[in-house]
């Protein structure tokens, strides 16, 4: 099984591709995908819907996970984020994959064992879980991976 694991926004979408075989999970690939702050949303929503396809065609995933929205007190991130996740989740119906949603707390307590875990700890604690052969530059990547690990958990197929 292959979970794709995304952690989304405009500015930066963390995305990653987590292999489980034998209950056993291992990170086929893990980035951010950016895009440019001068350029409209639109484009902006094209450039990360574009290279999602191009990962769904090159690792093929069957599950798609997400994390659900977190609303701060900035409204208008909350809606262009909200806006990446309809076109994600569109984009994903489309293909077949299936859609699972995960909850900040959920994410946390999976990967720390703590709904309340901080930002560092989630960091520190994911690559105790998964083996990472590369820097990772964003947390947005860790999110991705812990999205995914999550996602892996909590699905009955091996």
């Amino acid at each position: 099984m292959r979970v794709l694991g995304i952690d989304p926004g405009y500015d930066r979408c963390g995305v990653a591709i987590l292999e489980k075989e034998g209950g056993k999970e291992s990170l086929v690939f893990s980035g951010c995908i950016t895009t440019d702050r001068s350029t409209p949303f639109e484009e902006r929503l094209g450039v990360i819907t574009k290279e999602l396809v191009h990962l769904i065609e090159i690792h093929e995933p069957t599950i798609c996970a997400l994390e659900q929205l977190f609303f701060t007190t900035n409204k208008k991130t909350a809606m262009r984020v909200a806006e990446v996740r309809g076109a994600i989740v569109a984009m994903m119906y489309e293909r077949g994959v299936t859609i699972r949603e995960c909850g900040p707390g959920q994410v946390k307590v999976a990967i720390t064992g703590d709904g309340r875990a901080t930002k560092r700890q989630m960091i520190l604690m994911v690559p105790k879980l998964i083996s990472i052969n590369h820097d990772i530059r964003y947390d947005d990547e860790y999110d991705a991976i812990a999205i995914a690990l999550t996602a892996s958990a909590y699905m009955r197929t091996p």
